[in-house]
């Protein structure tokens, strides 16, 4: 089989991209540089184009035997100034994508949401019957609910063969330095991340994995379903505690969740006369400050047979790569291979 990839050269796409590879299927990469799938396996044939340019993507995709759309523009924090950014390519670029497989008859497609099209569900667990209001409190949120409901949803009710899969916060090799949780770890590994929220929960999903899911909904996916591929909802204390478990780093103090709504009252004062510094935006308060995003993957395990692995074993392979990266030394003892 031939897979088309948008968002190949990122976290999640990556992952894909070589799994796919490893179980001898032929990829065909789409990058803005070529220079950004440097890494990717010499198998892949990696094209240049742009998902917001629909006619850059025509030729590439022609033919293909299926569809992952994964290209995002993903941060938190700065969004506010990036909204243009966002909605061209995250709700523009889906409607392109999305538009172009219908053109050239696809037989199937898996697009990437994300639970946080939820606006955060405040001890209510929540699973795919839900249709969340837009959120309101976040760019990047906002435009993925919009490319969610307004785009995708309605074109899979038109009879596109469509599969919608919703991953929760993805960590793992790859990742980007900001935009993303890596900087976080980061700060954690250096001992510079002074406080974490203490209620604040999101699913923290191994990259790995959640790449493993977007091949299975492929091979099992409903067209015109959506699945929540996230894993087990975590708080940060929790992450953090197993991190310093695995490393022997002191995790960061907790601090109750509602200093981070009054830090974002702050910084949205600061932002009217100057830039914060990065982590510190009035956006990414505003996320802390006592969301819960507890999402039901039951029909997922049941219909896909997605796993995740322990949370323990995701972060001890992902703290070990990143530890390298900083060139600290690395004392960490390897899980067993899954």
């Amino acid at each position: 089989m031939e897979y088309f990839v948008t968002g190949a050269t990122g976290l999640v796409g990556t992952h894909v991209v070589e799994q796919l590879v490893d179980e001898g299927h032929d990829v065909v990469a789409l990058t803005r540089s070529r220079s950004n799938a440097s890494h990717l396996p010499e198998e892949v044939r990696v094209v240049e184009g742009d998902i917001t340019d629909k006619e850059s993507m025509r030729e590439p995709m022609d033919g293909v035997d299926g569809l992952f759309h994964i290209a995002a523009w993903f941060y938190v924090g700065p969004g506010p100034r990036e909204t243009e950014t966002a909605e061209r390519i995250n709700v523009g670029g889906t409607r392109n994508v999305l538009e172009l497989m219908d053109e050239l008859d696809i037989p199937k497609g898996v697009y990437t949401s994300t639970v946080g099209v939820y606006p955060g569900t405040s001890g209510r667990t929540v699973d795919e019957s839900v249709e969340p209001e837009c959120p309101t409190f976040g760019v990047y949120f906002r435009t993925k609910w919009e490319a969610h409901f307004e785009v995708a949803k309605p074109m899979m009710e038109d009879g596109l063969p469509l599969v919608i899969v919703q991953p929760g916060g993805v960590y793992g090799p790859y990742d980007k330095l900001y935009g993303s949780g890596r900087a976080a770890f980061r700060d954690y590994l250096q001992e510079d991340l002074p406080m974490v929220p203490r209620n604040w929960m999101l699913p923290f999903d191994y990259a790995p994995d959640t790449a493993r899911a977007h091949i299975l909904a492929m091979e099992k996916g409903e067209p015109g379903e959506e699945y929540i591929v996230a894993s087990e909802p975590r708080t940060m204390a929790e992450v953090f505690g197993c991190a310093e478990e695995i490393t022997g780093i002191p995790a960061p103090r907790t601090a109750p969740d509602w200093v981070f709504g009054v830090l974002a009252t702050v910084m949205r004062g600061v932002e009217q006369v100057a830039t914060p510094p990065k982590g510190f935006e009035a956006e990414m308060m505003e996320f802390f400050a006592g969301r819960q995003y507890l999402v039901d993957n039951t029909k997922a395990k049941r219909e896909l047979g997605i796993e995740h692995r322990p949370l323990e074993d995701g972060l001890r392979e992902y703290l070990a790569w990143e530890m390298d990266q900083l060139g600290m030394d690395v004392q960490i003892e390897q899980a067993a291979p899954r």
